[in-house]
């Protein structure tokens, strides 16, 4: 591969927010590898060419495999830092790992086209895979987790989307790929909602209605912007891509939380951060009015590696 092309990127990786989204989890048939590996390159071509179709609808996605699946599927090669969730636990803080062997994530600002498409995608796998878990998201409000907070505000802008999220020199073969992290929280929110707006505030790190970062020297330690806003040896932010957002139903809601990012390691320390805390013991407190119900490692290769692996 010329080191000077970039091969076509699934483009929900790196796509601007939507209305409307679907998660699919699969686990996958024994012994079906040979007929799974061009499934998997057809319904990921499929869902790249739906964005020109519905265009006007900004609709994107892209397919994933499991990090505990990706050697039955692809043996001959393995991105450098795919590796399984790392789970966490720390009193009543946890994040448990619950794999799956493929995910499938759709984003639209129509819904009735995301329905129609799942039902295609799971057309297409039948007799390969078993749909485990389903969910539906959407956009709340202006873009704000169901806390009342404005989420993803640190997210990367224009270019640098492709920078943070994007694969690039340093692993060739995958150049264009994506380390992809899923955790679905459940809020509390009736707890949440007992807290007053300025204790809400200090929890997150920003102001609720008008969305402002606390100066650093207000932020308290225990701030979820102050766990997860990390630096690497060297001074660097140690970034991610989210591609959060919110889902349920009044019986269970919160949010379907998405990292994407060049490595692996960014999302994991910032997880350490909000879990085990600092040398102090210094936490997010956030994480007293959320449970992470799954937590789930996969790489998300480029368009053109699923091809070629066929």
């Amino acid at each position: 591969m010329d080191s000077q092309v970039m091969p076509r990127e699934q483009l929900g990786v790196c796509a601007e927010g939507n209305l409307h989204s679907v998660y699919l989890m699969f686990n996958a048939n024994e012994n079906i590898e040979s007929d799974m590996r061009p499934c998997v390159a057809n319904i990921a071509q499929y869902i790249f060419e739906l964005a020109d179709q519905y265009s006007d609808s900004a609709f994107n996605g892209f397919v994933a495999i499991g990090a505990n699946y990706w050697d039955t599927l692809y043996p001959n090669a393995r991105p450098s830092q795919l590796k399984p969730f790392p789970a966490m636990n720390k009193g009543t803080r946890d994040a448990p790992a619950i794999e799956y062997d493929l995910f499938v994530h759709i984003r639209c600002d129509r819904f009735d086209i995301l329905h129609l498409v799942a039902n295609e995608v799971n057309q297409m796998f039948e007799g390969l895979v078993e749909l485990v878990d389903e969910e539906r998201g959407f956009r709340f409000l202006d873009a704000r987790d169901l806390t009342g907070f404005v989420d993803g505000t640190e997210n990367p802008k224009g270019r640098s989307r492709q920078e943070v999220a994007l694969v690039a020199e340093e692993d060739l073969q995958f150049k264009g790929g994506s380390y992809i992290h899923v955790q679905k929280f459940a809020h509390n929110l009736s707890k949440w909602n007992r807290l007053p707006v300025k204790k809400q505030e200090d929890v997150i790190g920003r102001t609720k209605v008008d969305n402002i970062e606390y100066a650093s020297q207000d932020k308290p330690l225990t701030s979820h912007i102050k766990r997860v806003n990390l630096k690497d040896s060297e001074g660097k932010s140690m970034e991610i891509l989210r591609q959060s957002m919110p889902y349920g139903s009044v019986k269970e809601q919160g949010l379907m939380f998405i990292s994407t990012c060049r490595n692996s390691v960014n999302f994991e320390k910032m997880l350490e951060s909000m879990v085990y805390g600092d040398s102090e013991g210094n936490h997010d407190h956030l994480m007293h009015f959320t449970q992470a119900l799954t937590g789930s490692s996969f790489f998300a290769p480029s368009l053109d590696f699923m091809i070629k692996a066929e």
